[in-house]
């Protein structure tokens, strides 16, 4: 409806949830899942550090559980058809549940994308029992999206699961600024962001705003522009869209060099996996 579109990814980015998913639901769950019980600690840590403080961040939840899985499987206990999981990753056309099952039907050696699927609708339950009043938006995230819609239509562009993301949007009373929202079942945020592209915006007119690497490589691949939240100082990079980027997204200001002063606080503030 608008010349500009502006792209927002939600765990870790609006929404302050993505630390409490990991450390309660997606760690915990891994250990229960494939029987991991006698090496929780360590495996926990490793978990939490892939996924929240390293240049990993953000990746989706069936790659994050093939790389720790790799790790057990070289380093305490060797995880039987590990290649099958692992393969259905690299090929996959979208990392979902619904694609999960049409592969456990079309292969005989599926255990292995049992587990996996069981430890995904574990999560979700699980997720699904934070109390509401824990799943919370970062400071300055609301008076950003009001801003935004003065001048651009929003997007969510998530790789998480759609029924939680939408719900903690509704619960804080984000939704009603959001245009679009799109989830892991519609594609990787790439095409997500392509999608919207052949809506009719100029690609010029297009911001990613997210907290990951993978956030960064999806703007790339659609060639679109991006802003970076940076994990730990997630109000201080909302208030500086708020009051200075957004400004200079209109006025074409926000250049390749402006970007780049941006992206180098960004890398500098993840470790190297």
């Amino acid at each position: 409806m608008k010349e500009y579109l502006i792209c927002v990814d939600s765990d870790g980015c609006a929404m302050d949830t993505m630390t409490i998913k990991h450390v309660r639901c997606f760690g915990p769950d891994i250990v229960e899942i494939f029987g991991l019980e006698e090496w929780t600690k360590p495996i926990l840590t490793r978990w939490n550090d892939i996924n929240l403080y390293t240049r990993k961040r953000g990746i989706n939840r069936f790659q994050g559980l093939v790389q720790m899985l790799t790790e057990v499987d070289e380093t305490y206990l060797k995880i039987p058809g590990l290649e099958i999981l692992a393969d259905w990753v690299n090929h996959t056309t979208a990392y979902s549940e619904a694609n999960l099952k049409i592969a456990i039907e079309a292969t005989k050696e599926n255990e292995i994308l049992r587990k996996a699927l069981t430890w995904s609708q574990k999560v979700n339950i699980n997720i699904n029992k934070i109390p509401d009043e824990e799943k919370i938006e970062f400071t300055g995230v609301k008076e950003a999206l009001e801003k935004i819609k003065t001048v651009a239509d929003l997007a969510i562009v998530s790789s998480a699961n759609r029924e939680a993301m939408e719900e903690e949007w509704v619960g804080c009373s984000l939704m009603q600024y959001v245009d679009c929202a799109m989830a892991q079942d519609a594609g990787t945020k790439a095409d997500c962001i392509r999608k919207m592209i052949e809506k009719g915006y100029d690609k010029s007119n297009i911001v990613m705003i997210g907290d990951a690497l993978g956030d960064y490589r999806a703007a790339q691949d659609a060639e679109v522009s991006f802003y970076p939240i940076l994990a730990g100082k997630e109000e201080q990079s909302w208030k500086r869209f708020s009051n200075q980027v957004l400004a200079e997204i209109i006025s074409k200001k926000y250049t390749k060099e402006r970007q780049k002063e941006e992206l180098d606080l960004f890398y500098g503030n993840l470790k190297e996996d």
